[in-house]
Protein backbone atom coordinates (compact mmCIF):
# COMPACT_ATOMS: atom_id res chain seq x y z
CA UNK A 1 0.00 0.00 0.00
CA UNK A 2 0.97 3.60 -0.52
CA UNK A 3 0.70 5.20 2.92
CA UNK A 4 1.24 8.72 4.20
CA UNK A 5 1.83 9.46 7.88
CA UNK A 6 1.57 12.98 9.23
CA UNK A 7 4.20 12.68 11.94
CA UNK A 8 5.19 9.03 11.94
CA UNK A 9 8.09 9.06 14.42
CA UNK A 10 6.33 9.56 17.78
CA UNK A 11 5.65 7.19 20.65
CA UNK A 12 2.72 5.49 18.93
CA UNK A 13 3.74 5.85 15.31
CA UNK A 14 7.44 4.89 15.30
CA UNK A 15 6.76 1.19 15.82
CA UNK A 16 4.06 1.28 13.14
CA UNK A 17 6.40 2.98 10.65
CA UNK A 18 9.12 0.40 11.26
CA UNK A 19 6.70 -2.51 10.85
CA UNK A 20 5.24 -1.14 7.61
CA UNK A 21 8.71 -0.72 6.16
CA UNK A 22 9.56 -4.31 7.15
CA UNK A 23 6.44 -5.45 5.30
CA UNK A 24 7.51 -3.64 2.15
CA UNK A 25 4.88 -0.90 2.05
CA UNK A 26 5.53 2.41 0.32
CA UNK A 27 5.61 4.76 3.30
CA UNK A 28 5.68 8.54 3.08
CA UNK A 29 6.29 10.75 6.11
CA UNK A 30 5.40 14.42 6.19
CA UNK A 31 7.08 16.04 9.17
CA UNK A 32 9.98 18.32 10.08
CA UNK A 33 12.52 15.50 9.73
CA UNK A 34 13.74 15.68 13.32
CA UNK A 35 13.57 11.93 14.02
CA UNK A 36 13.56 10.39 10.53
CA UNK A 37 17.26 9.55 10.46
CA UNK A 38 17.92 5.84 10.65
CA UNK A 39 14.29 4.86 10.10
CA UNK A 40 14.60 1.93 7.72
CA UNK A 41 13.97 -1.80 7.61
CA UNK A 42 15.62 -4.66 5.75
CA UNK A 43 13.19 -6.56 3.56
CA UNK A 44 13.12 -10.28 4.46
CA UNK A 45 15.05 -12.54 2.12
CA UNK A 46 16.29 -9.74 -0.15
CA UNK A 47 18.99 -7.86 1.72
CA UNK A 48 17.45 -4.65 0.42
CA UNK A 49 16.50 -1.75 2.66
CA UNK A 50 13.13 -0.06 2.62
CA UNK A 51 13.20 3.57 3.71
CA UNK A 52 10.40 6.09 4.06
CA UNK A 53 9.94 8.82 1.46
CA UNK A 54 10.40 12.08 3.30
CA UNK A 55 8.30 15.18 2.72
CA UNK A 56 9.99 17.74 4.92
CA UNK A 57 7.40 20.34 5.84
CA UNK A 58 5.37 21.83 8.65
CA UNK A 59 1.89 20.47 7.99
CA UNK A 60 0.44 23.51 9.76
CA UNK A 61 1.67 25.63 6.83
CA UNK A 62 -1.12 24.40 4.62
CA UNK A 63 -0.18 26.16 1.39
CA UNK A 64 3.39 24.86 1.59
CA UNK A 65 2.17 21.32 2.34
CA UNK A 66 -0.39 21.47 -0.48
CA UNK A 67 2.31 22.32 -3.02
CA UNK A 68 4.52 19.44 -1.87
CA UNK A 69 1.58 17.01 -2.03
CA UNK A 70 0.30 18.25 -5.38
CA UNK A 71 -0.66 15.41 -7.71
CA UNK A 72 -0.19 12.75 -5.05
CA UNK A 73 -2.81 10.28 -3.79
CA UNK A 74 -2.62 7.52 -1.20
CA UNK A 75 -4.31 4.33 -0.12
CA UNK A 76 -4.06 5.48 3.49
CA UNK A 77 -3.37 8.76 5.28
CA UNK A 78 -2.98 8.88 9.07
CA UNK A 79 -2.57 12.00 11.19
CA UNK A 80 -0.71 11.29 14.44
CA UNK A 81 -0.25 14.89 15.52
CA UNK A 82 -3.68 16.52 15.12
CA UNK A 83 -5.07 17.80 18.41
CA UNK A 84 -7.69 20.37 17.37
CA UNK A 85 -10.63 20.56 15.00
CA UNK A 86 -9.02 23.20 12.79
CA UNK A 87 -6.12 20.82 12.07
CA UNK A 88 -8.59 18.21 10.87
CA UNK A 89 -10.39 20.79 8.76
CA UNK A 90 -7.03 21.35 7.08
CA UNK A 91 -6.58 17.59 6.60
CA UNK A 92 -10.00 17.36 4.98
CA UNK A 93 -9.09 20.11 2.51
CA UNK A 94 -5.76 18.45 1.72
CA UNK A 95 -6.91 14.84 1.36
CA UNK A 96 -10.57 14.75 0.35
CA UNK A 97 -10.66 12.68 -2.86
CA UNK A 98 -6.98 11.80 -2.49
CA UNK A 99 -7.06 8.88 -0.05
CA UNK A 100 -9.10 5.72 0.33
CA UNK A 101 -8.84 5.87 4.12
CA UNK A 102 -8.02 8.58 6.66
CA UNK A 103 -7.12 7.60 10.22
CA UNK A 104 -7.37 10.03 13.12
CA UNK A 105 -5.61 9.25 16.40
CA UNK A 106 -8.05 10.24 19.12
CA UNK A 107 -7.78 9.10 22.76
CA UNK A 108 -9.44 6.74 25.21
CA UNK A 109 -9.36 9.65 27.66
CA UNK A 110 -12.30 11.06 25.67
CA UNK A 111 -14.61 8.50 27.25
CA UNK A 112 -17.15 9.55 29.85
CA UNK A 113 -15.71 10.84 33.13
CA UNK A 114 -16.59 10.00 35.79
CA UNK A 115 -17.09 6.51 34.44
CA UNK A 116 -20.62 5.13 34.57
CA UNK A 117 -19.27 1.61 34.04
CA UNK A 118 -15.76 0.24 34.53
CA UNK A 119 -15.92 -1.67 31.21
CA UNK A 120 -15.19 0.61 28.25
CA UNK A 121 -16.38 -0.14 24.72
CA UNK A 122 -16.49 2.03 21.60
CA UNK A 123 -20.13 2.82 22.42
CA UNK A 124 -19.27 4.32 25.81
CA UNK A 125 -20.30 8.01 25.66
CA UNK A 126 -17.64 10.63 24.97
CA UNK A 127 -17.67 13.31 27.67
CA UNK A 128 -14.76 14.64 29.70
CA UNK A 129 -15.43 17.85 31.66
CA UNK A 130 -12.01 17.71 33.34
CA UNK A 131 -9.50 17.78 30.48
CA UNK A 132 -9.37 20.18 27.53
CA UNK A 133 -7.14 17.76 25.64
CA UNK A 134 -9.91 15.15 25.69
CA UNK A 135 -12.60 17.66 24.74
CA UNK A 136 -10.51 18.70 21.73
CA UNK A 137 -10.24 15.04 20.68
CA UNK A 138 -14.02 14.65 20.99
CA UNK A 139 -14.59 17.74 18.85
CA UNK A 140 -12.22 16.32 16.25
CA UNK A 141 -14.08 13.01 16.18
CA UNK A 142 -17.42 14.78 15.80
CA UNK A 143 -16.10 16.84 12.88
CA UNK A 144 -14.70 13.85 11.01
CA UNK A 145 -17.81 11.72 11.46
CA UNK A 146 -19.85 14.61 10.06
CA UNK A 147 -17.54 14.69 7.03
CA UNK A 148 -17.95 10.91 6.68
CA UNK A 149 -21.75 11.14 6.75
CA UNK A 150 -22.14 14.20 4.56
CA UNK A 151 -19.14 14.01 2.19
CA UNK A 152 -18.10 10.36 2.20
CA UNK A 153 -14.70 11.18 3.69
CA UNK A 154 -13.32 7.68 4.46
CA UNK A 155 -12.46 8.10 8.11
CA UNK A 156 -11.43 5.59 10.76
CA UNK A 157 -11.03 6.85 14.32
CA UNK A 158 -8.44 5.21 16.58
CA UNK A 159 -8.71 5.46 20.39
CA UNK A 160 -5.49 4.39 22.12
CA UNK A 161 -5.14 4.16 25.87
CA UNK A 162 -1.75 4.69 27.57
CA UNK A 163 0.76 3.66 24.90
CA UNK A 164 4.48 3.74 25.69
CA UNK A 165 7.86 2.93 24.20
CA UNK A 166 11.42 2.41 25.38
CA UNK A 167 12.08 6.12 25.95
CA UNK A 168 9.95 6.78 29.03
CA UNK A 169 8.52 4.64 31.83
CA UNK A 170 4.74 5.16 31.98
CA UNK A 171 3.68 6.40 35.42
CA UNK A 172 0.64 8.11 36.88
CA UNK A 173 2.35 11.20 38.22
CA UNK A 174 5.41 12.94 36.85
CA UNK A 175 6.70 16.37 35.93
CA UNK A 176 7.29 18.15 32.65
CA UNK A 177 10.46 16.25 31.67
CA UNK A 178 9.03 12.75 31.72
CA UNK A 179 9.30 10.00 34.30
CA UNK A 180 13.05 9.86 35.00
CA UNK A 181 12.84 12.03 38.11
CA UNK A 182 10.43 9.53 39.70
CA UNK A 183 12.85 6.70 38.94
CA UNK A 184 15.67 8.78 40.37
CA UNK A 185 13.71 9.28 43.59
CA UNK A 186 13.23 5.51 43.83
CA UNK A 187 16.95 4.90 43.29
CA UNK A 188 17.78 7.44 46.02
CA UNK A 189 15.40 5.79 48.46
CA UNK A 190 13.07 8.78 48.50
CA UNK A 191 9.28 8.40 48.72
CA UNK A 192 7.24 8.66 45.53
CA UNK A 193 3.66 9.83 45.23
CA UNK A 194 0.88 7.54 43.99
CA UNK A 195 -2.47 9.20 43.37
CA UNK A 196 -5.43 8.04 45.45
CA UNK A 197 -4.97 4.71 47.22
CA UNK A 198 -3.31 3.15 44.18
CA UNK A 199 -5.98 0.48 43.74
CA UNK A 200 -7.65 1.80 40.58
CA UNK A 201 -7.02 -0.31 37.48
CA UNK A 202 -5.07 0.97 34.51
CA UNK A 203 -4.12 -0.32 31.06
CA UNK A 204 -0.82 0.28 29.30
CA UNK A 205 0.23 -0.95 25.87
CA UNK A 206 3.74 -1.14 24.45
CA UNK A 207 3.91 0.50 21.02
CA UNK A 208 5.24 -2.72 19.47
CA UNK A 209 1.95 -4.38 20.46
CA UNK A 210 -0.16 -1.42 19.38
CA UNK A 211 1.34 -1.54 15.87
CA UNK A 212 -0.19 -4.86 14.66
CA UNK A 213 -3.68 -3.72 15.69
CA UNK A 214 -3.27 -0.45 13.85
CA UNK A 215 -1.77 -2.01 10.73
CA UNK A 216 -4.60 -4.54 10.58
CA UNK A 217 -7.04 -1.67 10.13
CA UNK A 218 -5.17 -0.13 7.19
CA UNK A 219 -7.07 -0.67 3.97
CA UNK A 220 -9.76 -2.55 5.88
CA UNK A 221 -13.13 -1.56 4.38
CA UNK A 222 -14.98 -2.69 7.51
CA UNK A 223 -13.13 -0.04 9.53
CA UNK A 224 -14.48 2.91 7.53
CA UNK A 225 -16.85 5.12 9.49
CA UNK A 226 -15.84 3.28 12.67
CA UNK A 227 -14.15 4.16 15.94
CA UNK A 228 -11.84 1.42 17.20
CA UNK A 229 -9.93 1.27 20.46
CA UNK A 230 -6.51 -0.37 20.39
CA UNK A 231 -4.85 -1.48 23.60
CA UNK A 232 -3.84 -4.47 25.66
CA UNK A 233 -6.69 -6.39 27.28
CA UNK A 234 -4.65 -6.51 30.52
CA UNK A 235 -5.03 -4.20 33.52
CA UNK A 236 -2.96 -3.61 36.67
CA UNK A 237 -3.44 -1.39 39.71
CA UNK A 238 -1.21 1.64 40.06
CA UNK A 239 0.30 0.05 43.18
CA UNK A 240 1.28 -2.98 41.09
CA UNK A 241 2.72 -0.77 38.35
CA UNK A 242 4.95 1.17 40.75
CA UNK A 243 6.01 -2.07 42.49
CA UNK A 244 7.11 -3.53 39.15
CA UNK A 245 9.12 -0.41 38.34
CA UNK A 246 10.82 -0.38 41.75
CA UNK A 247 11.63 -4.09 41.47
CA UNK A 248 13.08 -3.56 37.99
CA UNK A 249 15.30 -0.86 39.51
CA UNK A 250 16.34 -3.26 42.28
CA UNK A 251 15.03 -1.04 45.08
CA UNK A 252 12.25 -1.06 47.65
CA UNK A 253 9.25 1.11 46.85
CA UNK A 254 8.46 3.85 49.38
CA UNK A 255 5.00 4.92 48.28
CA UNK A 256 3.04 7.85 49.65
CA UNK A 257 -0.63 7.84 48.70
CA UNK A 258 -2.20 11.25 48.31
CA UNK A 259 -5.73 12.02 47.16
CA UNK A 260 -6.32 13.16 43.62
CA UNK A 261 -8.22 16.19 44.94
CA UNK A 262 -5.19 17.31 46.96
CA UNK A 263 -2.74 16.75 44.10
CA UNK A 264 -4.92 18.67 41.65
CA UNK A 265 -5.22 21.57 44.10
CA UNK A 266 -1.51 21.53 44.94
CA UNK A 267 -0.03 21.55 41.45
CA UNK A 268 -0.49 25.31 41.09
CA UNK A 269 -1.25 24.97 37.39
CA UNK A 270 2.18 23.49 36.68
CA UNK A 271 1.18 19.98 35.64
CA UNK A 272 -2.59 19.95 34.97
CA UNK A 273 -3.14 17.02 37.33
CA UNK A 274 -6.82 17.93 37.43
CA UNK A 275 -7.09 16.99 33.76
CA UNK A 276 -4.67 14.06 33.61
CA UNK A 277 -5.91 12.47 36.85
CA UNK A 278 -9.61 13.32 37.20
CA UNK A 279 -9.98 13.19 33.43
CA UNK A 280 -7.97 10.03 32.93
CA UNK A 281 -5.62 8.11 35.23
CA UNK A 282 -7.56 8.28 38.50
CA UNK A 283 -10.42 6.29 36.99
CA UNK A 284 -10.58 2.51 36.92
CA UNK A 285 -10.83 1.50 33.28
CA UNK A 286 -10.99 -1.93 31.69
CA UNK A 287 -11.27 -2.05 27.91
CA UNK A 288 -13.32 -4.44 25.81
CA UNK A 289 -11.36 -4.96 22.57
CA UNK A 290 -13.85 -7.35 20.95
CA UNK A 291 -14.40 -4.95 18.06
CA UNK A 292 -10.69 -4.75 17.31
CA UNK A 293 -10.41 -8.55 17.38
CA UNK A 294 -13.30 -8.85 14.92
CA UNK A 295 -11.65 -6.39 12.55
CA UNK A 296 -8.11 -7.71 13.08
CA UNK A 297 -8.38 -11.48 13.72
CA UNK A 298 -5.52 -12.82 15.77
CA UNK A 299 -4.66 -9.55 17.48
CA UNK A 300 -2.89 -10.46 20.69
CA UNK A 301 -0.21 -8.39 22.45
CA UNK A 302 3.09 -10.23 22.75
CA UNK A 303 4.22 -8.42 25.91
CA UNK A 304 2.54 -8.33 29.26
CA UNK A 305 2.42 -4.96 30.99
CA UNK A 306 5.10 -6.16 33.40
CA UNK A 307 7.41 -7.23 30.58
CA UNK A 308 6.98 -3.90 28.81
CA UNK A 309 7.66 -1.96 32.01
CA UNK A 310 10.79 -3.94 32.83
CA UNK A 311 12.18 -3.59 29.31
CA UNK A 312 11.57 0.14 29.35
CA UNK A 313 13.22 0.59 32.76
CA UNK A 314 16.27 -1.28 31.44
CA UNK A 315 16.40 0.92 28.34
CA UNK A 316 16.16 4.14 30.33
CA UNK A 317 18.88 3.01 32.73
CA UNK A 318 21.16 2.15 29.80
CA UNK A 319 20.70 5.43 27.92
CA UNK A 320 21.85 8.60 29.71
CA UNK A 321 20.13 10.81 27.12
CA UNK A 322 16.77 9.54 28.42
CA UNK A 323 17.58 10.53 32.00
CA UNK A 324 16.28 14.08 31.98
CA UNK A 325 16.23 15.47 35.48
CA UNK A 326 13.38 17.64 36.73
CA UNK A 327 14.50 19.39 39.94
CA UNK A 328 11.35 21.52 40.04
CA UNK A 329 9.11 18.46 40.14
CA UNK A 330 11.42 16.78 42.64
CA UNK A 331 11.12 19.77 44.99
CA UNK A 332 7.35 19.85 44.48
CA UNK A 333 7.09 16.20 45.52
CA UNK A 334 9.13 16.93 48.64
CA UNK A 335 6.85 19.82 49.58
CA UNK A 336 3.65 17.85 49.03
CA UNK A 337 4.91 14.88 51.04
CA UNK A 338 6.11 17.20 53.82
CA UNK A 339 2.72 18.95 53.93
CA UNK A 340 0.98 15.60 54.29
CA UNK A 341 3.32 14.57 57.10
CA UNK A 342 2.87 17.89 58.89
CA UNK A 343 -0.92 17.49 58.80
CA UNK A 344 -0.66 13.95 60.17
CA UNK A 345 1.71 15.02 62.94
CA UNK A 346 -0.64 17.86 63.91
CA UNK A 347 -3.65 15.54 64.08
CA UNK A 348 -1.77 12.96 66.13
CA UNK A 349 -0.61 15.58 68.61
CA UNK A 350 -4.19 16.85 68.98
Amino acid sequence: MKILFIGGTGTISMAISKKLLEQGHELYLINRGNRNEGLAAQLPGTGEWNRPREIIADINREEEAAKLLEGMSFDVVADFIAFRKEQLERDFRLFQGRTRQFLYISSASAYQKPCADYLITESTPLCNPYWQYSRDKIEGEDYLMKRYREDGFPVTIIRPSHTFDERSVPLGLHGSNGSWQVLKRMLEGKPVIIHGDGTSLWTMTHNSDFAPGFIGLLGNPHALGQAVQIMSPESMTWNQIYEVVADALGVKLHAVHISTEFLAAADGGRYDFSGSLFGDKANTVVFDISKLKRLVPGFSPAKTMEQGLRETVAQVLARPELQREDPEFDAWCDRVIAARQKALDSLRQG
